[in-house]
Formats: C-alpha cells, sequence, structure tokens
C-alpha cells in the first residue's frame, strides 16, 4: 500500500513538473515574441538603427504594408524636403531588414490605412499585443490613453543624455591631481570624473568650473573643464593685493604744501591792500 501510495505522489510531482515547465516556456516565448508596431516618423528620423545595433530591441520590429505606403506616397508625390526625407525612411527599412540580430516582419494590412496610419497602428498593437515605436507627439499621447505601451526614442534620447553640456557651469570640489601636471580631478554625484585643466594648484577646494567637452569611452563617460573666468580674476586680485605696497603718505610735505599755500594767499592780500 505505501508503494502504491508513493508511486502515485512521484507521478503527481511529475506531472506538474511538467506543466509548469511548459507554461514558463509558452510565456518566455509569448514575450519574445512580442511585436514592436514601427512609425512612419521614426523610420524617417532614423535613430532607430543606432537602438537596433546597440542590442537594446528584444522584440519583432513589425512595419505594417501602409507604413511603408504612406512613405512611397511621400516620395513620390510630396515636396522636395519631403521627399527626401521619406527615401531615407524607406532607405532605414532596408537597412533594418539586411541587420543581424535584428528580426523585422512586413505586416501585409494593405497599401493603405483608409482610417489612417495613425489608427492602424494603434488597431494592430491591441490586436497582437504589442507596443508602438514612435516620436510623434500626438500617437504618444492617444495610446498612452488606450493603455498602449510606446518606445519613445526622443525620450530614450533625453535619459541618456550628459547630465551637464559644454557651456554650463557648476561648483565641482577638486579631489586630486589628474595625468597632467596642471590639472586637477573632481567627481560628479552618479561618479563621472571631471578634469580640470589648469587647476592643479586648487586641489582640496571647491570651485567653479566651465565644462568644456565630454568623452563616452568603452569603461564610461569623462568630461573636461575650465576654471570659470571670475574666478581666475578673483584669484589674480588677490594675488595683485599681495604684491602691492600701500603708498606712504608724506604728511610732512602735504603740510608744507598746504602752508605756502596759506602764505601765498596772504601775500596777495597784503600787494593788493598796499596799491
Amino acid at each position: 500500500m505505501e508503494i502504491i501510495k508513493t508511486v502515485l505522489l512521484l507521478i503527481i510531482a511529475a506531472e506538474t513538473s511538467y506543466l509548469v515547465a511548459v507554461n514558463t516556456k509558452k510565456l518566455s516565448h509569448k514575450k519574445e515574441i512580442r511585436p514592436i508596431f514601427v512609425d512612419t516618423s521614426v523610420l524617417i528620423d532614423g535613430r532607430i538603427i543606432a537602438v537596433a545595433k546597440s542590442g537594446f530591441i528584444n522584440g519583432t520590429l513589425s512595419i505594417p504594408r501602409s507604413v511603408i505606403g504612406e512613405l512611397q506616397f511621400l516620395a513620390d508625390h510630396a515636396d522636395t524636403e519631403k521627399r527626401s526625407r521619406a527615401r531615407h525612411g524607406l532607405d532605414i527599412v532596408t537597412e533594418l531588414q539586411h541587420m543581424p540580430g535584428v528580426k523585422v516582419e512586413i505586416i501585409q494590412d494593405g497599401s493603405r490605412a483608409e482610417e489612417g496610419v495613425d489608427e492602424r497602428l494603434l488597431k494592430l498593437a491591441k490586436q497582437y499585443h504589442g507596443s508602438i515605436c514612435t516620436i510623434d507627439y500626438n500617437l504618444n499621447k492617444v495610446a498612452q490613453v488606450e493603455e498602449i505601451t510606446v518606445l519613445n526614442v526622443n525620450d530614450l534620447a533625453m535619459s541618456l543624455r550628459m547630465a551637464y553640456l559644454p557651456g554650463e557651469k557648476m561648483l565641482l570640489e577638486l579631489t586630486a591631481k589628474g595625468q597632467d601636471a596642471h590639472q586637477a580631478v573632481g567627481h560628479l554625484t552618479d561618479g563621472t570624473m571631471v578634469v580640470v585643466e589648469h587647476a592643479s594648484n586648487q586641489v582640496g577646494k571647491t570651485v567653479e568650473i566651465e565644462f568644456i567637452r565630454s568623452l563616452q569611452t568603452a569603461a564610461g563617460k569623462m568630461m573636461f573643464a575650465k576654471v570659470t573666468e571670475s574666478r581666475q580674476n578673483n584669484n589674480r586680485k588677490q594675488q595683485n593685493v599681495v604684491n602691492v605696497k600701500p603708498k606712504t603718505v608724506n604728511r610732512s610735505n602735504h603740510k608744507r604744501q598746504y602752508k605756502n599755500k596759506a602764505d601765498q594767499h596772504e601775500q596777495n592780500l597784503v600787494d593788493l591792500a598796499n596799491r
């Protein structure tokens, strides 16, 4: 009897493990093939190429035939600038298709969307439980209202933007000397190293700096800066005050000059009276 119970328990455990494995595989498979519907604006913009090359796209790029039809229409009938941008968008589609590691699918939904390309994208995203890749402001807002996930290339670019751009100023504590003798080094709150030119004598102080340029490397980002002109001028003024000797006033000469003027005035009055 005990043997039968043990066998039954083993069978139940095996079936449970099998069902869990199958369901997990289905869920992961569904997540992997979740489509990303690409808008016309993203193809014209072209930055989707850089995003795809970086490997951050983990789904299928689904480009509706109606989107390609809109690009084709603009390339044939629009003004010179729009024609050029539309042809660039068509070239982007071709480049994505030939890019290794990126899966691109052309959805045959018809060459034209009678209700409009934006409405067609919203409909497809709902139907296939996908997301929309766009930089169109209005489509972004409507998709959010419809509770559709939006991948906005502009938002991605803003989130990756440097915290400080060349020309911006801030107070920074200089903690060490740099690689060159005239340099000093400080760090931003996120750990970014800032190399300040001609500031080796300011190590241990907090100074106002102005960012010059940034350098992105495989190991991270680095920024270069200089001490602001106002700070340098203040330092020069302080040095000049120390070096300049105060002028001494010869009081005796001053009194003598004053007395001579008074005597001259008195003599003038005497001469006038004698006349």
